[in-house]
């Protein structure tokens, strides 16, 4: 490879199948990349249009080298089918044997010798007379390395190059590549960080069809913040139970959990919001989008009871009409509760399982004694999080995104019927805030709570979040 590879706000269909979006990115000269994200993200999409596939509808890519080596299941599987059709063969009464294992090699392959010392390692000796159709799946796979191997290609791109190797052969494999690292630059698709060869030098992770991040894997902290995320997206575990010992009061089934009839909200002759209906019922997440100045703020404090408009408006809240009696306190109980404000007011130093456990008691630090099972929800919260070995360390200390994973956390321990998340990107850089993401998705996948999703912006949706309500600044 001659020169850098660039992707300029390339957008590519993959037969209507799959698109990429909008993707920028720099492949620099001895750079060897891994690309990492979840099922579905768009993993195998990002290598593949390195090699030609897809149809580019927007962008472009330059400094491609015409030598490239891909190694697939989709490029497997498109080899098998070509060999299959030669099944065809017998209209003309001949029985076709298919394309033998040497000559799948041998013929596609610059350097003879590389290609015979390679098939040796790969223990495909004794199978070189073999129909390659004939082959099991992880022997193709290995077909398919030696003639990507020995071609020598400028640019070697390998999808999950190690799913279905055994140990000797992967080890034997991940060495031959660290063999030739100063004179192929490679892109590798991975699942697994543990299968990362030593000589990766960046990451990028992929999600929904975008390019969202990339790291320098030499960049300890945001290396340990991708493994995080990944951790939140993929890992298996489920939102912890709520403490049986401090549940909630009973609500009413039947009612939505906020009703807001003809709500104007209003100083003087200025109307913020006007004759606002929106309706809110158990299970159905939502997104409140709009510019500042459309009334987001005023809207929640509506429903939190901390505006003075509340008792003018006709607002049911969790059964509770106000003005008819009830405290702030009855309401916000059900509430769980995340701003940048609860951040800047949350600095007393202590741990961040303690800051968890606050979350059963509605304050800030604790003054209260924890119990056994309070302690154990908190491990768990830890656990989903990835940040169980930061258990005991100073809240104060951590990085604002962490911080802002924690108060989620604290907020959700009760399992409120609803959740407020006002504004909670605000402030976090591209990592952090793919990490509230990915927990926000958490949340709303496995949980009874109700999650209300504060922004600015319509598009940047989060999965589970099929409902929006969108204000317009009235003045």
């Amino acid at each position: 490879m001659d020169t850098a590879i660039r992707l300029d706000d390339l957008s590519v269909n993959f037969d209507d199948r799959f698109h990429l979006n909008r993707i920028d990115w720099t492949i620099e000269l001895n750079q060897h990349w891994v690309i990492t994200g979840t099922n579905g993200a768009g993993k195998s999409a990002l290598a593949a249009v390195l090699a030609g596939v897809g149809e580019i509808e927007k962008g472009a890519i330059t400094g491609l080298p015409k030598n490239i080596g891909l190694v697939s299941f989709e490029a497997q599987a498109e080899l098998i089918a070509k060999e299959r059709k030669k099944d065809d063969a017998d209209i003309m009464d001949v029985i076709s044997l298919g394309t033998p294992v040497h000559e799948m090699i041998f013929d596609h392959c610059q350097d003879t010798k590389l290609a015979q010392a390679l098939v040796a390692k790969f223990g495909l000796s004794t199978l070189l007379d073999r129909a390659f159709r004939k082959l099991s799946t992880g022997e193709t796979r290995k077909v398919m390395l030696i003639r990507a191997l020995a071609n020598q290609p400028d640019l070697l791109i390998l999808d999950e190059p190690f799913d279905g190797l055994d140990v000797d052969t992967l080890a034997m494999l991940q060495a031959h590549l660290a063999s030739i690292i100063d004179t192929t630059p490679m892109i590798m698709v991975l699942n697994r960080f543990d299968e990362m060869p030593d000589f990766i030098t960046h990451i990028a992770y992929i999600e929904n069809g975008r390019l969202e991040l990339t790291v320098e894997k030499s960049d300890d902290h945001a290396f340990n913040e991708l493994y995080q995320l990944l951790h939140l997206k993929t890992t298996d575990l489920s939102v912890p139970e709520a403490d049986p010992a401090h549940k909630l009061p009973a609500l009413d089934p039947s009612q939505p959990l906020v009703k807001l009839n003809q709500t104007t909200i209003q100083y003087g002759d200025t109307v913020i919001v006007d004759k606002l209906d929106w309706t809110i019922d158990r299970g159905q997440h939502w997104q409140l989008s709009g510019p500042n100045g459309s009334g987001k703020t005023g809207v929640l404090s509506l429903i939190t009871g901390d505006h003075p408009q509340c008792y003018s408006n006709d607002i049911f809240v969790f059964g509770f009409q106000r003005g008819n009696g009830e405290s702030i306190w009855q309401i916000k109980q059900f509430i769980g509760y995340v701003s940048t404000s609860l951040q800047w007011e949350y600095r007393v130093s202590t741990s961040c399982k303690n800051v968890i456990i606050s979350g059963f008691y509605d304050s800030i630090g604790m003054y209260t004694k924890s119990t056994d099972n309070q302690k154990k929800i908190a491990d768990q919260w830890l656990a989903l999080l990835g940040m169980t070995n930061r258990a005991d360390q100073p809240f104060n200390k951590l990085s604002y995104g962490d911080q802002r994973l924690l108060l989620i956390a604290r907020a959700m321990v009760k399992h409120p019927p609803l959740l407020i998340l006002d504004e909670p990107c605000l402030g976090l850089d591209d990592m952090n805030r793919q990490l509230v993401l990915a927990l926000i998705e958490k949340i709303c996948q496995g949980s009874e709570t109700t999650v209300l999703y504060v922004n600015h912006h319509a598009e940047d949706q989060i999965k589970g979040i099929e409902n929006h309500l969108g204000l317009k600044k009235l003045v």
